[in-house]
């Protein structure tokens, strides 16, 4: 859980959520991937979404900053309607960090260059200041040696800290995480983790898919387990990780914990219970 920092910018609204969601639905074509979601995140919150492959979790993150299009529901951030006709995306956006599974560094760039580039380009940041947040970001990070490095010298796990510093560099209310430690060798996902562990205690509002449960279970305020394009349970992840209520959870727990007594007829069940509530 958190501990003490500096708080989440804009904590101190009372009464308004960081992100609310209400009735999301998302279609690609006939296949309906979110199915009526409601969900909120509150400032200063840490929020963990898991599930299995293809429950909806990344195109949930993908609505919250319109990189997708709802097909239906609303998407409120920091009090903005980013489903609303008059709304300006591009301001909007500027309050939302987004880091993907893969780092979308510019090769021909620095570790500098690219946390300095958008600043210049849609901040409008002098370059003196550019640099100067920037170095600051990549010294949180671990990166201050860094700073001269192009991607193709950097591992992974420290190309994903320089798209984090990329993100912080705009001075995002929410931050979103799209199982970033997915891409990464196991011996580089612990720095990555670190991180985003410092952001949490530090007050950033997160939401982060993912498939480290341990960092679920350490760092977030609540856990969301969707399946199904919908959310099955979502709680406190002493009770949604070791102490869940729904047989799917169960069952999605049971072969991220312990791959190893998974069974076939494990993956069967979930297909059921997918197919059930398709046809409920």
């Amino acid at each position: 859980m958190k501990g003490a920092g500096e708080p989440a910018a804009g904590a101190g609204r009372a009464g308004r959520s960081a992100v609310e969601i209400r009735g999301l639905r998302k279609s690609f074509g006939t296949n309906e991937v979110l199915r009526g979601v409601d969900f909120h995140v509150a400032p200063g919150e840490v929020v963990c979404v898991i599930g299995p492959s293809g429950s909806g979790k990344s195109t949930l993150l993908r609505c919250v900053n319109l990189l997708e299009e709802p097909t239906a529901g609303t998407v409120r951030v920091t009090g903005v309607d980013l489903t609303g006709p008059e709304v300006d995306i591009d301001a909007a956006r500027r309050r939302i960090g987004m880091v993907f599974q893969s780092f979308n560094l510019f090769p021909h760039l620095t570790a500098l260059g690219n946390v300095v580039i958008a600043q210049r380009k849609v901040l409008r940041r002098a370059r003196p200041e550019a640099e100067r947040i920037a170095r600051e970001l990549l010294e949180r990070v671990g990166l201050a040696d860094k700073v001269g490095s192009y991607p193709a010298q950097l591992s992974g796990g420290q190309q994903q800290r320089v798209a984090i510093a990329r993100a912080l560099a705009m001075g995002p209310e929410v931050m979103l995480f799209d199982e970033p430690t997915s891409a990464l060798d196991p011996e580089l996902v612990g720095d990555v983790l670190g991180v985003m562990r410092g952001l949490a205690e530090a007050g950033m509002t997160m939401l982060v898919v993912t498939h480290e449960m341990s960092f679920a279970r350490e760092v977030a305020d609540r856990v969301v387990f969707m399946d199904g394009g919908v959310i099955v349970e979502e709680g406190p992840p002493s009770r949604v990780i070791d102490d869940p209520a729904h047989a799917r959870t169960r069952a999605f727990l049971s072969r991220v914990l312990d791959p190893a007594a998974a069974r076939i007829g494990d993956a069967a069940e979930s297909d059921m219970f997918r197919a059930a509530d398709r046809d409920a």
